[in-house]
């Protein structure tokens, strides 16, 4: 069967399928959400277009596996449609034969999709974060000009300005909080401009003809003046990879060195047990312990965040091929040969059960409450089983 006229026709036209739905999923998640979104959040245009080829790799996990499931949707439902597939099996052909070009093509996305989870797309993840840290200074700019403020609750300043023009800020108004949010300082100024410091992680922001008031209301008047106060939270510690932005090979050696890690603070946990039961303990031992619990802590969630994350892309790959497994039956059974007939029989459903599913999974197994495989890679052995049920009625039938 493999290599014949008909198993050629039906790869070929999954394929067209597939490439087509892919290109325009792809497309339609970018523009409708995620450039939507940066649009919003005061990314420039040039900051945008430099994302975009950092974040096709990211949604491809997502809209692989829905454009195959798509694919095997309108392809068999038209061949059933169409009575193709019964004139095939009067034929002498086996179902099984049918839905060979469907599990290739299944096959084929399920390996591409292992090949980016492991380098291209955390690689990735991580340029992209860095390229916002590198161009820090531009996106605060954008976010000034489109929403007039820059005022996040976990830091201890806010800025807020009346015009961006070019890089000159106007009537800027700097306020520095306390750390229990209290402001304590504000200064006006005619203009400002907004500099970074990435040797020292810090902002600049140089405020010219001005005036600083206290908050016990003494003022100061000066032609210029720089504050300087820390980058956003989240923006200065790039470098830190998450789990999602680890290669393979990363996460397995991150994952031994959390291992030896964990293991050298409960000895040290031990020994400080040990030194408390002493007479003539000291004072700071006990919240020194408490300090060695919260990093043991630490370092197994993060440990625990490395594993289901390894358990996770695997996972996600092979559902290119449950879904095909799922799919093909579902097709043939309802015989839908348009796309939207096609969309609510199969794709709508699997999707809304899969991916919740997943998505639920996943977050319970970040917390351990279960075994970690069963929760990661319950949701595709429930739909491959499903498939292969719907196919063995199928045969039979």
């Amino acid at each position: 069967m493999v290599g014949s006229l008909i198993f050629r026709m039906i790869l070929w036209d999954l394929f067209k399928v597939f490439l087509l739905s892919l290109i325009t999923i792809t497309g339609i998640l970018l523009l409708a959400g995620i450039i939507a979104e940066a649009t919003q959040q005061g990314l420039g245009p040039k900051q945008i277009l430099a994302a975009i080829p950092l974040l096709i790799p990211s949604t491809l996990p997502y809209t692989i596996p829905a454009t195959t499931l798509f694919a095997s949707c309108i392809v068999y439902g038209r061949l059933s449609a169409n009575y193709e597939i019964l004139a095939i099996k009067a034929a002498g052909c086996n179902l099984v034969h049918i839905v060979t070009p469907g599990l290739i093509l299944g096959l084929v996305m399920s390996v591409l999709t292992l090949g980016l989870y492991y380098r291209t797309i955390p690689e990735t993840h991580h340029k992209l974060r860095a390229m916002i840290f590198d161009d820090l200074e531009e996106l605060l700019y954008g976010v000034l000009k489109k929403n007039g403020a820059v005022n996040h609750p976990q830091t201890q300043y806010a800025m807020y300005v009346n015009s961006v023009r070019g890089k000159k800020l106007l009537n800027p108004v700097f306020k520095r909080k306390t750390p229990k949010g209290h402001v304590d300082m504000v200064a006006r100024a005619r203009e400002a401009e907004l500099r970074v410091d990435r040797e020292n992680r810090v902002m600049l922001l140089d405020m010219r003809f001005g005036v600083a008031t206290s908050d016990d209301g003494s003022q100061g008047v000066f032609d210029r003046k720089t504050f300087d106060f820390p980058i956003p939270p989240g923006l200065d510690r790039y470098e830190n990879r998450r789990p999602r932005d680890m290669t393979w090979e990363e996460m397995v050696e991150r994952r031994r060195e959390l291992i030896e890690e964990s293991d050298h603070v409960k000895e040290e946990l031990a020994r400080v047990a040990n030194d408390m039961e002493k007479p003539g303990a000291r004072a700071d031992l006990p919240q020194h312990a408490a300090n060695l619990r919260e990093k043991l802590r630490q370092a197994n969630i993060l440990r625990q965040h490395i594993y289901v994350e390894m358990l996770m892309r695997p996972a996600l790959s092979i559902g290119c091929l449950c879904f095909i497994l799922a799919a093909a039956p579902i097709a043939i059974w309802f015989s839908r040969g348009d796309y939207l007939g096609s969309f609510i029989t199969c794709f709508l459903p699997v999707v809304c059960v899969y991916y919740p599913l997943v998505l639920a999974g996943t977050n319970l197994a970040k917390e351990a409450r279960f075994n970690e495989v069963v929760l990661v890679y319950g949701p595709n052995a429930l739909i491959a089983l499903a498939g292969l049920a719907l196919m063995r009625w199928l045969i039979r039938y």
